[in-house]
């Protein structure tokens, strides 16, 4: 005999950028206005760093808007055919989001290269006045974002743009009192330089998380060893195969189970009871809500595969 439980998926779910989409839509329109201006800024001081910045936050704009794009596809009900929705379109807008910035990275790095062969004639205090507009408006997206960035890939990633854009920002900074006092015109190159350094290796974190989700890794925060210990010490377990846990979308983990159990457990009828003690421990201690538990007798255990973990 054998009996299995789980949370119903039918219909649209909050997904955990779902939840924070108000604080995206303000974000977005700061990076609209500061995107203008870095690049208004740009042009008349001639300052490549100023530049880099304004594609910085392009990139930023289309991120979150690729971002909300995937939350309304989140939020569409789910069906027979798909029966978790679309709530996977976030992650897919994750991946777009992390290219993107990687290309935006990589081009500015070539053209602070280039520039620290060729360096050009800049306006130091336009760059200071427009590197501390980016600066205020770049604090302001961190203190919106920072309550959402440890629940969702994509806050996450919205969060480390606006932080490299603060970084970007003091470097703009940095670069246009150096130029006012020293005359260094490469400053400006460098800056840009730092500035496409700190986009890469963010990029490549958050699209190596977001590939684990597409790969359906076993999400970082969740312990397998912790998870397979506090199953089998539920009162009538025996022991636990073919364990796997993995993540539909940002804040949305699965896990399914075949767990064996005392004979008796079906002999007596224990067997609902057994399902709520194994949901309520996931769910608790886990934070996994969405679980799928088959339970099997000790007698069935010949009838399974013995390469399952």
């Amino acid at each position: 005999m054998v009996v299995s439980a789980g949370h119903d998926h039918h219909g649209s779910a909050v997904t955990a950028a779902g939840r924070h989409r108000g604080r995206l839509y303000i974000v977005l329109g700061i990076s609209l206005c500061l995107m203008v201006a870095e690049i208004l800024g740009g042009v008349l001081a001639h300052s490549l760093a100023l530049i880099a910045d304004a594609g910085h936050a392009a990139t930023d704009v289309a991120g979150i808007g690729l971002s909300l794009v995937g939350i309304w596809m989140a939020r569409r009900p789910s069906s027979d055919a798909r029966t978790f929705g679309l709530q996977r379109a976030e992650v897919f807008a994750a991946v777009l989001n992390a290219m993107l910035l990687f290309g935006v990275g990589a081009f500015i790095v070539v053209e602070s290269c280039l520039r620290l062969v060729r360096p050009q004639t800049t306006s130091p205090g336009l760059m200071a006045i427009f590197g501390a507009i980016a600066l205020i408006g770049n604090g302001i997206s961190l203190a919106v974002l920072r309550s959402g960035q440890g629940t969702s890939l994509n806050i996450r990633g919205a969060f480390l743009e606006a932080l490299s854009d603060v970084f970007g920002a003091v470097a703009v900074l940095v670069a246009a009192t150096t130029i006012a006092l020293t005359g260094f015109e490469r400053a400006d190159a460098l800056a840009s330089l730092l500035i496409g350094l700190l986009i890469l290796p963010r990029t490549v974190k958050l699209l190596r998380d977001t590939v684990d989700v597409l790969l359906e890794a076993t999400p970082r925060d969740i312990d397998m060893a912790a998870v397979r210990d506090h199953i089998c010490a539920t009162v009538g377990v025996v022991a636990v195969h073919d364990l796997h846990v993995w993540t539909i979308t940002s804040g949305i983990p699965v896990l399914s189970a075949h767990v064996v159990v005392e004979d008796s457990i079906f002999d007596g009828g224990e067997a609902a009871r057994v399902l709520d003690r194994l949901g309520d421990c996931l769910a608790g201690h886990f934070d996994v809500e969405h679980c799928t538990f088959q339970l099997e007798p000790v007698r069935h255990r010949n009838h399974e595969n013995p390469s399952h973990p």
